[in-house]
């Protein structure tokens, strides 16, 4: 290993030695901006390995699986659920993924989930629209996002709040090992529950259950990896779609003038979303591990250190976007950001995710007259892994009751 080294040099990566998790988590953007002008490769203490954050070098990280891989057991999100299709590369990954990857084409998608994601989608502003005000990220993103991924993998029986609850302690779990912390007790057993609850669905048809499907494809995987995997896409489809729901109704509400244009012109509703993953994406690093010596930006990496790309710095290169800071739902090139991540280990279900997000942010701004944030419950992004407000608090215009 080869980090001790780098300690010993700050003077080398100033802007990353002053780096904090404090900074990183609530409101990285200028410090991501000066470390992408300075130091594009930089050695980041508070994240004890390296930051990427050009998004040119970014997409040769993530495009590169012989030199920076995942397959590592220090892979935070290894640690917690084992062994998957997000922590193997080559071969190895092409067997966890492969099983999985069909049914969630773009076209395969579109023809098996957009009745259920719009009926799904429907019953829940069904249940807000009386009020008058909500709290969207968990009465109708994170449920939206559950909902569709427990029923893409055969799991119709699991409880929505259950799984809520697992996949909040598994992110907790993954951010501790991303901050320096040892993985808590409270991740493995909520991955332990998780895994109790998906176990029946491989006992199905495999036509009725796709974890089934994995399972029992020849040369397939074992019972415990068809888990493993199941969990990270759960864990990914659920976590990141609701973040990228989240992320998208906050940044309209919060800029009228652009959530203007989009009334005026619903088709811009399409790249505003992708101005959205742009400007915040849910998952704002990923992790990859050098596998020799390489210099890459001038930045001396050793053998073993831990490579983290900022999908948020890549996503802001000024070399690319301009005015970067600017949300722009007439962006002509925001379909150029890697909130996806690029390369081996794209992400899988992103079809489905931007579907989900598409019928939420359709039928919000559709059915919900005069939608807007509650001024009463300011929020912005945070998180260091995964990034959206806690909360979001809208209002909006109650159906005057009609009088016989």
């Amino acid at each position: 290993m080869g980090a001790g080294r780098h300690r010993a040099e700050p003077e080398r990566f100033p802007v990353g030695a002053s780096a904090t998790l404090e900074v990183l988590e609530a409101d990285p953007h200028a410090l991501l901006a000066r470390l992408r002008e300075h130091e594009p490769v930089s050695w980041l203490p508070a994240l004890d390995g390296w930051l990427v954050t050009r998004r040119d070098l970014a997409m040769q990280v993530m495009r590169d699986p012989a030199a920076f891989t995942v397959d590592d057991e220090r892979f935070s999100t290894g640690q917690v659920v084992g062994p998957s299709m997000l922590t193997r590369d080559g071969e190895e990954h092409r067997r966890h993924r492969d099983p999985f990857a069909r049914p969630f084409r773009r076209d395969a998608v579109h023809a098996r989930f957009t009745e259920l994601v719009v009926e799904e989608t429907e019953r829940l502003i069904d249940e807000l629209q009386p009020a008058g005000a909500a709290e969207l990220r968990r009465s109708l993103a994170g449920p939206l996002a559950v909902a569709v991924m427990t029923r893409a993998l055969g799991l119709q029986d699991v409880d929505a709040g259950s799984v809520l609850g697992w996949y909040d302690r598994i992110v907790a779990a993954v951010t501790d090992i991303t901050a320096g912390r040892p993985p808590s007790a409270d991740g493995r057993d909520a991955y332990a529950a998780l895994s109790a609850a998906i176990g029946p669905a491989l006992d199905r048809a495999p036509g009725d259950s796709l974890l089934a499907s994995a399972a029992g494809e020849a040369g397939g995987l074992s019972s415990e990896h068809v888990i493993s995997n199941a969990a990270v896409l759960l864990f990914g489809g659920i976590e990141t779609t609701e973040g990228m729901i989240t992320n998208a109704i906050w940044h309209l509400l919060s800029h009228p003038d652009q959530l203007a244009l989009v009334r005026a012109t619903p088709a811009l509703r399409v790249n505003a979303i992708e101005e959205s993953l742009r400007l915040e994406p849910a998952a704002a690093l990923v992790d990859r591990y050098a596998t020799t010596d390489v210099e890459l930006a001038g930045a001396p990496i050793a053998r073993g250190d831990l490579v983290r790309v900022s999908i948020a710095g890549a996503n802001r290169d000024p070399a690319v976007f301009a005015d970067p800071d600017h949300f722009d739902v007439k962006r002509s090139n925001a379909h150029r950001h890697v909130t996806f991540a690029h390369g081996p280990h794209a992400c899988i279900a992103m079809h489905l995710a931007r579907l989900e997000a598409h019928t939420a942010v359709e039928r919000l701004l559709s059915r919900l007259p005069g939608l807007r944030l509650d001024p009463a419950n300011p929020t912005v992004p945070r998180g260091l892994v995964f990034r959206k407000p806690p909360e979001v608090w809208v209002l909006w215009a109650r159906e005057a009751p009609v009088h016989g």
